[in-house]
């Protein structure tokens, strides 16, 4: 489960923004806006073997945009961390590589029914996350379609409980090509191409369908890869989804390759697991089943998930996710998430509790 959304995906909708709304670049500064977030979180994790760690720490996170003058704007961001407390020594390095990053600077060209974004940028695709050097162009021109052009070189994840340095995906980079029709009622058609020189090609295809009351998904991947010590891999997710009485049910069902896995599928992003850690779905010949309730009562939401994966040879996985939210206002909220994993192949089992309180702005 991710702990801040992928703003990125608001790169759908890039291409509907007016353009210039101020007449000088001094006037698109001063009417620019700020937005960010103030927050407190904190994890516990109880190993059954070796030592329990934990940590707290402060976090903040400061976007600014320009607006845009002639069709140009610019933004950046950054998100800063501190240790507030650690249950052991080094238990806060272990995850926060860095206290602070700057996770944003990119100049946006919008243009018709084109919107273009070069520099450091979040972003959100299916195989595709986290904080990249990059450029994308989304292109609006085929009726009910958005297509997505992107490369990137280098990439970071940055979070609350994480704040890791800016690596190359890979010598060459990877590309992307990624479509949406919805020229069909209540469906989606997602197909896209991923290409990473000297590494691998991936292609798949996603078709969603959803109504008020129920919804399907229908979703496959494979890759080709081009390391000789790396099988070719695929996978398929297929999910069905209710909303009954004001609650969300989902039931899905994971399989991958039983020689490769997924291969470099999973590399720069994912979005099938639909676990907090998950760690073998994707593994070789594995198998996940896994179902949801979500239930909102007033400012109130609360979430259970659970997964079971089978993979290599009589090996299993279970992973429990229970999760509350509450808002007290509309800018604070908090949020607590506990989880129960246990491994039959290994002795990584733990309970682990995380929790944040949040001001955004």
């Amino acid at each position: 489960m991710k702990k801040i959304s992928m703003v990125a995906s608001l790169l759908l909708l890039g291409s509907s923004v007016s353009m210039a709304d101020s007449a000088t670049v001094k006037e698109a500064f001063a009417n620019g806006k700020t937005s960010g977030d103030v927050t407190v979180y904190t994890e516990s994790k109880d190993l059954a073997v070796r030592t329990d760690t934990g940590f707290t720490t402060g976090s903040v996170g400061v976007t600014y945009e320009t607006d845009s003058v002639n069709g140009f704007s610019a933004k950046v961001g950054f998100r800063a961390n501190t240790e507030i407390t650690e249950k052991n020594d080094g238990d806060y390095k272990a995850t926060m590589t860095n206290s602070s990053a700057l996770t944003e600077a990119n100049i946006k060209y919008t243009y018709d029914k084109a919107t273009i974004i070069v520099g450091r940028q979040e972003i959100g695709l299916e195989w595709l996350g986290d904080y990249n050097d990059a450029a994308v162009a989304v292109l609006d021109y085929i009726p009910n379609t958005s297509l997505v052009i992107g490369y990137t070189n280098r990439q970071a994840e940055i979070d609350l409980d994480t704040n890791n340095s800016f690596t190359e995906t890979t010598k060459d980079g990877a590309y992307v090509v990624d479509a949406k029709f919805t020229g069909i009622e209540n469906v989606e058609l997602n197909p896209y191409y991923y290409s990473a020189p000297k590494v691998a090609d991936f292609y798949g295809f996603k078709a969603s369908y959803d109504v008020d009351m129920f919804g399907l998904t229908a979703h496959y991947a494979a890759s080709n890869e081009d390391v000789s010590t790396t099988k070719d891999g695929d996978i398929y997710n297929l999910e069905a989804r209710l909303n009954l009485a004001g609650i969300s049910f989902a039931l899905g069902y994971v399989a991958t390759d039983k020689d490769g896995g997924v291969g470099s599928i999973s590399a720069w992003g994912d979005s099938i697991n639909p676990m907090d850690d998950g760690t073998n779905v994707y593994g070789t010949d594995a198998k996940t089943t896994y179902g949801s309730i979500e239930y909102t009562i007033g400012s109130l939401g609360l979430s259970a998930l659970y997964s079971d994966t089978d993979y290599g040879t009589n090996s299993n996985t279970d992973e429990l996710n229970l999760i509350a939210n509450y808002s007290f206002t509309d800018e604070l909220s908090a949020n607590i998430t506990y989880v129960d994993y246990d491994d039959t192949a290994t002795s990584n089992d733990y309970d682990k509790i995380f929790a944040s309180v949040t001001y955004a702005f």
